[in-house]
């Protein structure tokens, strides 16, 4: 089989292994010895040359899947398999991988209260959503001045958004803007005592959104 050891024994003459991100497979494998793995086989640590043999009379590869272990760990099976097998794996753990979205929000160092709340209101959407927000103050020219009543709006955000975010950073001044993370809390399904139920807590905030709307 030319995917097997039988295609491979040239690389053998090789004056070492050849460096690449792919694992060695097969006459690349320089351990004088490996412990050997894989279907129709006995596990344990065999001479290379007689994994080899197993692999080949199997018309398989052998592949050395952790090089670093003592002695080497190899796998019996079809290279071309175990490499599809892999890119499926990879391509199930990015699908699974949260993808994180964050919001940014700005300020001013005198921010009105219409304006306030106006931003505050989309800051509990995006948070519902479950996206992160990133709120911050833009200090222009001699605005800097007022660097503390910055700090006092983004601790009053953080605040008034205690029931829907948890703050990952605390405000920091990085050059003209002064910044704070805000991640969003994982909704509790239990209900505390006097509570509202569910569908009647969302009613109520849903006719608040409502007459926020209307009144912008």
């Amino acid at each position: 089989m030319g995917g097997g050891p039988k295609g491979k024994k040239n690389r053998n003459q090789r004056g070492g292994r050849q460096q690449k991100e792919e694992l060695a497979i097969n006459d690349e494998i320089r351990a004088p010895e490996v412990r050997l793995v894989g279907d129709n086989v006995e596990e344990g640590i065999y001479p290379i040359l007689k994994a080899l043999k197993i692999a080949e009379e199997l018309e398989l590869d052998l592949i050395e899947i952790a090089p670093m272990a003592q002695p080497p760990v190899c796998k019996i099976m079809d290279y071309q398999k175990y490499q599809f097998q892999q890119k499926k794996k990879l391509k199930e753990q990015k699908a699974k991988a949260t993808k994180v979205v964050v919001k940014e929000i700005r300020f001013g160092p005198q921010t009105d209260d219409h304006d306030y709340n106006f931003k505050l209101k989309h800051a509990i959407g995006f948070l519902k959503e479950g996206a992160k927000v990133k709120s911050y103050v833009f200090f222009k020219g001699r605005s800097i001045l007022f660097k503390e009543q910055g700090e006092v709006l983004l601790l009053r955000f953080a605040n008034d958004l205690e029931d829907y975010a948890k703050v990952d950073q605390m405000p920091v001044l990085e050059g003209k803007r002064m910044t704070i993370m805000l991640s969003p809390k994982k909704q509790s399904t239990k209900k505390k005592d006097g509570e509202k139920p569910k569908d009647a807590a969302e009613a109520d905030a849903g006719d608040s959104t409502q007459e926020a709307t209307s009144q912008d």
